[in-house]
């Protein structure tokens, strides 16, 4: 099948003066597009890497040629000329890239290769090859095309390629097998671009990515930075959801995400299954969300936050000891040991679990005015007699206040997941039903927590300071003091039109009041 792709007018730009420079210099080199832009491009998307393949001079050694003919020609300046960044190859691509700028896009150029591994060994060697072998070689067939320049046409050396896109099929050009046992992270970027193009894996991968020998070496010989990358870009894909269900059902759980030793409570059983399955709620109720607003729910980071805080939400009472004896939350050791991702993102999902107990008791108080004692003794301890709306509205700030701007994430996990009861069973229709009721209860709680003016109420300028406090209280330094300063954030929250001397008469009062009482007492 002979196919042909439309092209960009900045992408002929850049192919023709390519081409220039295989002509100027006489170099007689065929120039190829290859792999995910090709890929792409057939799938009617707009790519924005380029990766020249190229069969007879390294590189480095085209990149110069670039860069003189630029020169050349006069425009060779910063804006418009190349750059060479240094490449910074991994353990099982180890390659000589250039990597540079034309005209504003991203291009690299690399030598036709294929990959020699030793049995010991992780790092491949790498050797000059034909387009061939070096289509043969790729992770997947969908990802082995190759796109002429010279020619002007897209060429499967696999014959499989474009059968395989019109197919929606994830393969491997070769031995599936020895394809993951070459580079065992492959495992993990085939269920990445499954379910980033919603493609199904084929039989065979599946058979082969079940196989213990392909999982040991997973677990053995892929670092832990480089299987984080996959599930973090599995996270943000467009599947999420699907990838982890692919995980799950192919028995990765637990080398993706490989818990620590002597957990308190022990893993239970189906563990795996039980954190999928609330991936997929969360997945299903944003989607159902965002069909009923004309914004998104989440914001990109936000959403990844999201749906790590709802996969790991099973695990959320979890914890171990370290080796001073710390109690560490199992969550913490998955996000930063496990998967080597950064602090903020465990700390980020450890706030939002947190956060989320405290909106179970929020949403009924919003819903049907029930005060739960959580609410109450949050409340009472500064207000006694006040209205209704009040209340909600002190009890909803401290809340928004700990969680800051990720409150919608931890209200979201909060209706999805209390109580744990309510998720499981019954028909679809009822499934379904149920998905409607949590999914208006959300809106309808978003909708009076922006009513009651508590967007960004973390930002609220306190009306009187620790210095004012301090003279109020008669103490230079005091652990009072941090308890003022949220007795009177909460002032402010029951009072939105209050001023600095209303509140500092409200604080003198209720000092003098407390240092009655407690005089009282001693006597």
């Amino acid at each position: 099948m002979t196919l042909k792709l439309e092209l960009l007018k900045e992408e002929e730009k850049i192919f023709l003066l390519l081409l220039d420079v295989v002509r100027h210099y006489r170099l007689g080199t065929t120039l190829r597009v290859a792999g995910g832009w090709v890929r792409d491009k057939l799938l009617g998307k707009q790519p924005t890497d380029i990766d020249i393949a190229l069969d007879n001079i390294t590189g480095q050694e085209f990149f110069q040629k670039v860069d003189a003919y630029l020169k050349l020609i006069g425009k060779g300046d910063k804006k418009r000329g190349t750059k060479l960044i240094p490449c910074n190859p991994d353990k099982s691509k180890h390659l000589e890239t250039a990597k540079t700028y034309i005209f504003d896009r991203e291009i690299d150029f690399v030598n036709l290769r294929t990959e020699k591994y030793a049995e010991s060994s992780r790092i491949p060697t790498m050797v000059g090859a034909t387009p061939e072998d070096d289509a043969h070689r790729r992770d997947l067939t969908i990802n082995s095309l190759f796109f002429n320049i010279n020619d002007n046409i897209v060429e499967d050396f696999t014959k499989r390629g474009i059968d395989d896109l019109i197919k929606g099929l994830i393969d491997t050009p070769l031995d599936a097998k020895a394809t993951f046992l070459d580079d065992p992270l492959r495992v993990l970027r085939a269920i990445r671009f499954a379910a980033r193009f919603n493609f199904t894996l084929s039989d065979r991968l599946k058979e082969a990515a079940s196989d213990e020998k392909v999982k040991l070496e997973l677990a053995c010989k892929i670092s832990k930075e480089r299987v984080g990358k996959e599930i973090d870009l599995m996270m943000s894909g467009q599947h999420p959801a699907d990838a982890m269900s692919y995980i799950r059902d192919l028995g990765l759980f637990h080398i993706a995400f490989a818990f620590p030793k002597n957990c308190n409570p022990p893993v239970f059983d189906n563990c795996d299954r039980c954190c999928v399955s609330h991936i997929e709620s969360a997945w299903n109720f944003a989607i159902s969300v965002h069909s009923g607003v004309s914004h998104p729910m989440l914001l990109d980071e936000e959403e990844k936050l999201y749906l790590y805080s709802a996969l790991f939400f099973p695990l959320r009472k979890m914890f171990y000891l370290n080796k001073n004896s710390k109690k560490i939350a199992v969550t913490s050791y998955l996000i930063q040991e496990s998967l080597k991702l950064p602090a903020c993102v465990a700390k980020s999902v450890l706030d939002v679990h947190v956060a989320s107990g405290k909106f179970a008791d929020l949403v009924p108080l919003f819903e049907s005015n029930v005060a739960s004692r959580a609410v109450r003794e949050e409340v009472e301890d500064v207000y006694h007699d006040i209205p209704m709306d009040t209340w909600k509205r002190v009890y909803a700030g401290v809340v928004l206040s700990e969680i800051k701007d990720l409150w919608r994430v931890a209200l979201a996990i909060s209706i999805i997941f209390h109580p744990e009861a309510e998720n499981a069973g019954g028909t679809i229709r009822q499934q379904r039903d149920e998905l409607h009721r949590r999914k208006e209860q959300y809106m309808r709680v978003e909708r009076s927590i922006t009513d009651l003016g508590l967007i960004e109420v973390w930002k609220l300028e306190p009306l009187v300071n620790g210095n004012i406090i301090m003279r109020i209280m008669q103490k230079s330094e005091s652990p009072l003091i941090g308890e003022w300063k949220k007795r009177v954030f909460k002032w402010q929250l029951a009072h939105p039109e209050g001023s600095r001397y209303d509140c500092v008469d409200w604080l003198t009062g209720s000092h003098s009041k407390r240092q009655k009482v407690k005089s009282s007492i001693s006597w």
